[in-house]
């Protein structure tokens, strides 16, 4: 392996060495500094050893300087750390030692760096994965141009650039070899900010990698058993099934290892619920309330073909828009009058007038509360979504319409258990500590908690609109939803959907004719209609009925797309 790297064309020491071999000269040892070194631990022992060979036979291989930009008489060291390192101990800053002068780059001078390191003895695994970090960024995260020019497959790259997410005491720890490689794979695993004290547990308790895993094990949360959507999970990764393709040490497929990412969103999941069933409650009651009102729309001995003549009779009661709710969403008419065998302009009477206000007057409460929703599932699942939503805000100034008791009782949980009892100053450096993923967590509960408790729904729409966002993934037609209509508006509704032309305008003034919950069961129980996202117009935005998504080949999806949910 040694010769197949340093026979590496293009980058490191020896490549550079062999296209035109420089002169070799001597240099005071205080007229050299320390440049970039990819070397975290130095072995005393070795050290020691070099010493007393530089000052037995003197430094017989020259290092690699390079001049410094802001000085003439002054050279940063490419290669050759341990040697200038012992040579200050053995001869002192006045000594003079061989070096090879060259000019570089910033990005020759690192790569050649790296290169040395590996060829003369591999440098430890953190000690790669600082100096892949340093790679990647000059590459602009082109990580294909990075692997080529470290030399590396691109899963090493992978690997490294996971082991770099280490805290600075695990690292040491593992160039110390105080843990085996295994350890550090797992503990990359865990959140930053827990990794020091699972470390303590394994180094006090004389753990090994297997019992390390059990533990971790045992403290990580089954993700098939969570109640929030796990499509960010997927991606996530605190999500062992992200180090499972990375590193032959891992926890099983599937688990959180970010316990309080976990925890909010199980709290956000069961706010949520929480909320639905409320609204769900209140609904049946108002539907309670309004029954008594709608016994007598029919009287059980009508005959089927007044009650067919009256179904249909609905254009002459419609306008062809009308306001939807307050905030001026308009909704349009989707019924059509046409009676089978009769003439249009034969009388047609109705005993009630139905008009789209009317069926959108009824769901405002519940079609707002609704959008909220969808809105904070959706800002929740997506921070950069919830960054603009932010920024947006505060730019309105609407910010401050969040609750601040919101945010402020949950950010033990968002940030750490201690940030409520910190003073400001140091809350100002625990949020600037904070890793980029929980930073990310963070957005996404204020982008939520904003679609919650912003006065103007119109706001809420237009995030909504802004962000296509779909009310299918929390919402869909149910026996709640209908119980709060008349006879004459549930037969709006099935027109618009599109249940009467299944049914048959027949069947369904036969339904129509009985009593209202035998009406609603029928239609929520009409063989072979599927209610998942149809929406009707009084729930929608533009105020126009929503018929079900189609896949690509033209089918109607039955039921709400995965990737809809947020």
């Amino acid at each position: 392996m040694t010769r197949n790297r340093t026979q590496r064309l293009g980058t490191g020491l020896s490549a550079l060495i062999a296209a035109s071999p420089p002169p070799i000269t001597t240099l005071p040892l205080a007229n050299i500094s320390a440049g970039y070194n990819p070397r975290r631990y130095f072995d005393s022992r070795k050290h020691d050893e070099l010493v007393a060979s530089l000052r037995l036979r003197g430094m017989l291989q020259p290092i690699l300087v390079r001049p410094t930009k802001d000085a003439s008489d002054s050279y940063l060291i490419v290669a050759g750390g341990r040697r200038y390192r012992a040579a200050l101990e053995a001869f002192g800053p006045e000594g003079e030692i061989p070096v090879v002068i060259r000019e570089m780059t910033d990005q020759e001078a690192l790569e050649a760096a790296i290169d040395e390191n590996d060829v003369r003895d591999d440098a430890s695994e953190t000690e790669q994965a600082d100096a892949a970090v340093r790679v990647l960024a000059a590459c602009q995260d082109d990580r294909a141009e990075a692997a080529r020019r470290l030399g590396w497959s691109k899963a090493k790259l992978d690997r490294r650039l996971a082991l770099a997410h280490l805290s600075d005491t695990v690292k040491c720890a593992l160039d110390e070899r105080r843990i085996k490689v295994g350890h550090a794979e797992l503990l990359a695993a865990v959140p930053a900010d827990k990794q020091d004290k699972a470390l303590d547990t394994i180094l006090s308790s004389g753990l090994d990698v297997n019992k390390t895993r059990d533990l971790l094990m045992r403290v990580t949360q089954d993700l098939a058993s969570a109640g929030f959507d796990k499509s960010e999970c997927m991606t996530c990764p605190f999500n062992s099934a992200a180090q499972r393709a990375l590193f032959e040490t891992h926890i099983d497929d599937g688990h959180c290892t970010n316990a309080a990412c976990f925890e909010l969103k199980t709290q956000t999941a069961d706010m949520i619920r929480f909320e639905e069933q409320e609204r769900a409650d209140k609904a049946a009651r108002l539907a309670a309330r309004s029954a008594d009102d709608d016994a007598d729309d029919y009287a059980d001995d009508d005959e089927p073909d007044e009650v067919a003549d009256e179904a249909m009779d609905v254009d002459q009661e419609m306008p062809g828009h009308a306001a939807c709710s307050p905030e001026g969403s308009q909704v349009l008419a989707s019924a059509r009058s046409v009676t089978p065998g009769k003439s249009d302009s034969a009388p047609m009477t109705s005993k009630s007038t139905v008009t789209a206000q009317s069926i959108a007057g009824r769901a405002t409460e519940l079609r707002e509360a609704m959008w909220r929703t969808a809105v904070a599932r959706a800002l929740a699942g997506n921070s950069a979504h919830a960054q603009n939503t932010i920024l947006i805000a505060a730019m309105t100034g609407t910010l401050p319409q969040i609750k601040a008791e919101t945010l402020k009782a949950r950010s033990g949980l968002l940030v750490d258990a201690a940030f409520p009892g910190l003073d400001y100053c140091a809350k100002i450096r625990a949020i600037g500590e904070l890793e980029e993923v929980q930073a990310a967590t963070i957005l996404s509960a204020i982008g939520a908690a904003y679609a919650k408790d912003v006065a103007s729904f119109d706001h809420v729409a237009d995030l909504a609109r802004a962000f296509d966002i779909d009310l299918r993934a929390v919402w869909q037609v149910d026996k709640a939803f209908l119980e709060r209509y008349t006879k004459d508006e549930l037969r709006f509704i099935a027109r618009e959907c599109g249940l009467i032309a299944h049914m048959g305008e027949k069947a369904f003034a036969k339904r129509l004719g009985g009593k209202k919950t035998d009406l609603i069961a029928g239609m929520l129980g009409a063989i072979g209609f599927k209610w998942a996202g149809r929406l009707p117009s009084c729930m929608t935005l533009d105020g126009q009925y929503g018929p079900p998504p189609v896949h690509a080949g033209g089918d109607a999806v039955s039921a709400v797309p995965s990737q809809l949910a947020a």
